[in-house]
Parts: structure tokens; C-alpha cells; sequence
């Protein structure tokens, strides 16, 4: 069994083909981000020069999937990313970024933590148990593979349905409010 707390060695070939030391095969962009999201690290090395471009490759992965419609990063973000490139605000933002990240695992893992709690006050809302579902679900999208952050819990006592259209409306209603509310969180 591979010992995942080495990072995955990844040897690019003169080819550019990339290849999977543990597995002794080949590998694509698309394989690595995979062992990504699946909390592994990885190194890739060009295997003549042995230099590390790791950063390069994790960089085209962010920009096929930003390509692809995948939007996670605002233009705004795109913007002052390049502005920092060309200032002297470059030494920080390498550090600012991490941490915003790190208080984004934390966060979303102790709102995801309280939403499971069965003694949430609001457990007992019409309609919470497919709210924390949804958010769970949204989560793991967003956040999944992020070394620090697990969705696993304990989950809720489902509500029970209520019955007629009226219901259905109000329940709705409960829903979207408190998908605002969450949303100011």
C-alpha cells in the first residue's frame, strides 16, 4: 500500500507524457487532480533536469477547469492576482491566500458540524433536513479533497413532510430564507 503522506512522485518525460511512480504508469492532468481532490499531495519533476513544476501543472489544471465554465475564481480575484504579480504586495498575498483558505476549511467544516448536530434548533424546521443536504452536498463539491475538512458527522433527524400545497409553499419559503441566512454566514 502507498504511504500518502509522501507526496506522489510524478516524472514528466521528454515526451511531456507523465508518468505515476507508485502505479508505474501513465497519468493525465485530469489523474492528478483527481489524487488531489482525494486529499493526496503530489510533486511532479521533469525527469532530465529534475526540476520541480508541481506549480506549473497545478496551475493548468485551475485553468482547464476555468475554461471549461467551472468559474470558482471571480474576475475580480483573476484581476488582483495579476496586479500583485507586478507590485510589491506580491511578498503577502502567497500568505494571505493560505490563510484565507485555512479559515474557509475551518469554517465550513464547523457550519457543516453544527447543521449535522442533532440538537441544531433548527432540526425540527419543515424542510431542514433537505436544506442540510443540500448544503453537505455543496460542500463536498466545494470543499472535498481538502486536506483538514470532512463532511462525515452526525446527520439529522429527517422532519416530517407536511401535506397540501400550502405546506409545500411555506416550506419553501422556510427554505429559502434560511439558505440567505446561511449565505450571510
Amino acid at each position: 500500500m502507498a504511504d500518502t503522506e509522501k507526496p506522489l512522485l510524478i516524472k514528466r518525460y521528454a515526451s511531456r507524457r507523465l508518468y505515476n511512480t507508485e502505479t508505474s504508469d501513465y497519468v493525465t492532468l485530469e489523474d492528478i487532480a483527481g489524487f488531489i481532490r482525494s486529499g493526496r499531495e503530489v510533486q511532479i519533476v521533469d525527469l532530465k533536469s529534475g526540476d520541480d513544476l508541481t506549480r506549473q501543472y497545478l496551475l493548468q489544471i485551475v485553468a482547464e477547469h476555468e475554461a471549461k465554465g467551472e468559474n470558482v475564481l471571480p474576475i475580480s480575484v483573476l484581476t488582483d492576482l495579476v496586479r500583485s504579480y507586478a507590485s510589491n504586495v506580491n511578498s503577502v498575498v502567497p500568505q494571505f491566500l493560505a490563510a484565507s483558505f485555512e479559515m474557509l476549511r475551518e469554517g465550513q467544516s464547523k457550519m457543516m458540524e453544527n447543521l449535522s448536530s442533532f440538537s441544531h434548533p433548527m432540526a425540527a424546521m419543515p424542510g431542514f433536513e433537505a436544506m442540510r443536504k443540500q448544503q453537505e452536498a455543496f460542500m463536498k463539491s466545494m470543499m472535498g479533497g481538502m486536506p483538514g475538512w470532512s463532511a462525515t458527522g452526525p446527520q439529522a433527524e429527517p422532519a416530517t413532510e407536511k401535506s397540501g400545497s400550502d405546506d409545500l409553499a411555506q416550506i419553501k419559503q422556510q427554505l429559502a430564507e434560511l439558505q440567505k441566512k446561511l449565505s450571510k454566514l
